[in-house]
């Protein structure tokens, strides 16, 4: 199953954004809201008996703050039916409950995390980065699933424009698998942890790798580096779609990821294309780590970390050769979730 926000391209301005809901890779896109009163008129019982069904449905962020799981919005998926024209009709009538892909924008999954831990999963990126200070990896990496803590006020969906922060002339992007925890979460265990995460999603940490690397000799942080800006989406794809591509023992699915930048003269350049399947912690490492002695809230956003290669600082020389450009967009791939697309646009004047 796959959710999304939603509205149409050419809608309103300021019109808000709708939970939209489909089975799976090529099934239609759902209006969730239109679904349930229509379930709930068929069926006075459902709204007695499951809590889904009682009140509108608006966005998942509001979803989960009601203490239900994104994998409750099956029900609508499952009862749902497409409506017939009538019988002396050429075509089926329209459903209104039934989204045309092709008049819709697409927002972020999760609009408003109330945390954002970004981890440092992947061992080839750790050793390109210490390699390029002169160093090896610490051993501690390999005991510690480590993270930080970034900015959620800037959030970003699909399409949504990109700029290198003031002060900054090397914007760079990261590619990374984000997860949306979709339970509470206390003190658990990494082998029951991934049971708390509602979906995975494409993530771009984006950096101003200027400004990261005069914040790490003070070695606090990174922060202004990184807080300018993170995109996620298109959408979240839900964990049973991903079962089967996950062999036992491995920390995540064999699913390829790939980074792409598309130039102003329409040129592509494939940056790297890397596996989920390589990263030295799972989710439920990280998460186990993450819960520790703190309570992890529904809605709130865990990164894998770069995968290896997935960055203009690791793979630059012999792909794009510079940093990231207004007029280029990046493409971010991860196989079986989705494509999240970025355009890089020239810093706005003061806001």
């Amino acid at each position: 199953m796959r959710i999304a926000h939603v509205r149409e391209v050419h809608g309103p301005a300021g019109a808000p954004w709708r939970l939209g809901i489909s089975a799976g890779e090529n099934s239609p896109w759902l209006d969730a809201e239109v679904v349930r009163r229509r379930l709930v008129a068929g069926d006075r019982e459902l709204a007695h008996n499951s809590a889904l069904f009682r009140q509108p449905l608006t966005t998942l962020d509001e979803l989960l703050r009601r203490g239900l799981r994104v994998a409750a919005l099956s029900g609508l998926v499952e009862g749902f039916e497409r409506r017939a024209g009538p019988r002396d009709a050429a075509d089926d009538a329209e459903d209104d409950a039934v989204l045309e892909t092709p008049d819709l924008a697409f927002g972020p999954p999760i609009l408003e995390p109330p945390a954002f831990r970004d981890f440092y999963a992947f061992e080839r990126h750790v050793r390109t980065m210490w390699e390029r200070r002169g160093g090896e990896i610490p051993e501690a990496w390999y005991r510690l699933p480590v993270f930080y803590f970034s900015n959620t006020s800037e959030i970003r969906g699909p399409g949504e424009p990109v700029w290198a922060p003031r002060g900054s002339s090397e914007l760079d992007f990261e590619l990374e698998v984000g997860a949306i925890v979709d339970t509470p979460l206390l003190d658990v265990a990494a082998e029951r942890a991934e049971e708390g995460i509602g979906g995975y999603t494409v993530l771009a940490d984006w950096s101003a790798r200027d400004l990261q690397r005069d914040e790490t000799v003070v070695r606090l942080g990174p922060a202004k580096g990184k807080d300018f800006a993170t995109s996620i989406g298109p959408w979240i794809v839900t964990p049973d779609e991903l079962a089967g591509r996950r062999a036992r023992g491995s920390t995540g699915p064999d699913l390829g990821m790939t980074a792409t930048v598309m130039t102003p003269e329409g040129r592509r350049v494939d940056v790297v294309r890397g596996t989920w399947a390589s990263a030295h912690f799972s989710f439920g490492q990280m998460l186990e780590r993450a819960s520790a002695d703190v309570r992890i809230r529904p809605g709130e956003i865990v990164g894998s970390g770069t995968v290896g290669g997935g960055s203009l600082l690791e793979s630059r020389e012999g792909t794009l050769d510079r940093w990231l450009e207004p007029g280029d967009e990046v493409r971010l791939t991860i196989d079986a979730i989705g494509t999240l697309r970025t355009p890089i646009v020239a810093r706005p004047g003061d806001r």
